[in-house]
């Protein structure tokens, strides 16, 4: 069974668009892709990546990947802390499609559909137009 990693980047729109066209491009070149591209996340800055993936959030991640919580407020138990501040955590993380929720009666159940996230944070800017190593 290979890994569910979801590729976390901090990089510009402009990276992002450059990287689907070459995809896009290649795709239609190659014609059906040897295997499915992980799923990526970017955000433009450090910023808004810690506004998401905060030492709470992470937490919560992890709670929910190795204990799999029936519901939002057994979650809550788990990482002991308010409802409140949880469900505001897992809809931001719903929200960056990080976290899904399955109905279950009368219960949300959060999941984490990813085994890993790869936070892939560059030291180095690249000129705009150059591609990084890879």
């Amino acid at each position: 069974m290979t890994q569910n990693t979801l590729i976390v980047t901090v990089e510009s729109i402009s990276a992002v668009q450059q990287r689907t066209a070459e995809a896009f491009e290649q795709a239609l070149g190659d014609g059906v892709p040897e295997e499915d591209a992980p799923r990526r996340l970017s955000f433009e800055n450090t910023d808004q990546l810690a506004q998401v993936l905060t030492p709470r959030a992470i937490d919560l991640l992890q709670a929910i990947a190795q204990e799999e919580p029936a519901s939002i407020r057994e979650a809550t138990r788990l990482v002991n802390r308010d409802i409140k501040q949880v469900s505001e955590n897992l809809e931001r993380l719903e929200e960056y499609g990080i976290v899904e929720f399955v109905n279950e009666g009368r219960a949300k159940r959060p999941v984490v559909p990813y085994d890993e996230i790869d936070i892939q944070l560059p030291l180095r800017e690249t000129i705009e137009g150059d591609t990084a190593p890879a």
